[in-house]
């Protein structure tokens, strides 16, 4: 989509632009002029689906305008349109059709968050992020009643208010938002599914040192059981644990079973002792009256 920036688009279609209700127009912005939206938690991958997009935007153009907030440097901070935008360089454009809005921190979070959040697919360290960096957003707000109150003007807490507009339960919230406490290596162990997501909640409860070496165990042994977890949070209340002591306390929960034995006696060594009429149940009938004695006699 070739234009001068600054040149006005009218748009048909705004369905897609979050809070937009009146209708705006976009503007085409220089992508050197754009940066990023600070700790943005939605990865931007080189999938198929990026690739599908890459070749829509070379036949059409970025149909969808991106929204962007004025960074007060002659910039621009992204706010939703990530995906488009990186799709927009991959297909060569240097320009972006874009709604520029003035935005306050908070604001800006709640609007990127929510922008992205209905995303199909999102990993749990995705959700994890967005929905912390959402709730601090809205309880910095605090009072304000469009966000804490509904249309019976009940006060509702942020994480119950945030329960609802993802359509998530509060306490699953809150345990995705337990891990963000986790170190990076186990937080994408999470994301690889190598990791239960709820064992990788109890460990969110551990500092970050003791982090370090579970993450070890788990790539050396290549497993974590909840019983582990929980011995050594036991552990831990009642004093420091080294990484030995550690350890110990997670082989210490591991049932090692003793391998099975199986003794198996042939045809034609059971016929040196019975009888050639009896069959297969009467021998072992024998065999095991037999063995119990043996047992008795042993104690």
């Amino acid at each position: 989509m070739k234009s001068r920036s600054g040149e006005k688009i009218k748009l048909t279609s705004i369905d897609e632009l979050l809070g937009v209700v009146n209708e705006e127009s976009a503007m085409e912005i220089d992508i050197s002029k754009i940066h990023a939206f600070k700790d943005h938690p939605f990865k931007v991958l080189d999938d198929e689906k990026m690739t599908d997009l890459v070749e829509s935007v070379k036949a059409k153009g970025v149909l969808t305008p991106v929204l962007l907030r004025p960074d007060g440097e002659d910039g621009y901070e992204m706010i939703s349109g990530h995906r488009r935008m990186y799709a927009a360089v991959r297909a060569g454009l240097k320009t972006i059709p874009a709604i520029v809005r003035e935005l306050s921190d908070d604001d800006a979070v709640i609007a990127m968050v929510d922008a992205n959040i209905q995303r199909e697919e999102l990993l749990p360290s995705e959700k994890a992020f967005a929905y912390r960096m959402k709730m601090e957003a809205m309880k910095r707000q605090g009072k304000r009643t469009d966000l804490t109150s509904y249309q019976n003007e009940t006060k509702l807490r942020s994480d119950e208010i945030l329960s609802r507009q993802v359509g998530e339960s509060r306490a699953q919230v809150q345990r995705y938002i337990r891990l963000t406490e986790l170190i990076p290596e186990l937080l994408d162990m999470v994301d690889a599914k190598k990791l239960n997501f709820t064992i990788a909640v109890d460990i969110s409860y551990i500092d970050k040192e003791m982090q370090k070496w579970i993450y070890e165990y788990i790539r050396d042994s290549g497993f974590i059981k909840p019983k582990q977890i929980t011995a050594l949070r036991k552990q831990l209340e009642e004093g420091p644990v080294n990484q030995g002591f550690m350890i110990s306390i997670f082989n210490s929960c591991i049932v090692v079973k003793a391998p099975e034995r199986k003794v198996v006696l042939s045809g034609k060594k059971l016929t040196k002792y019975f009888p050639e009429d009896y069959s297969e149940t009467d021998m072992e009938k024998v065999i095991e009256a037999l063995l119990e004695q043996w047992k008795r006699e042993q104690k």
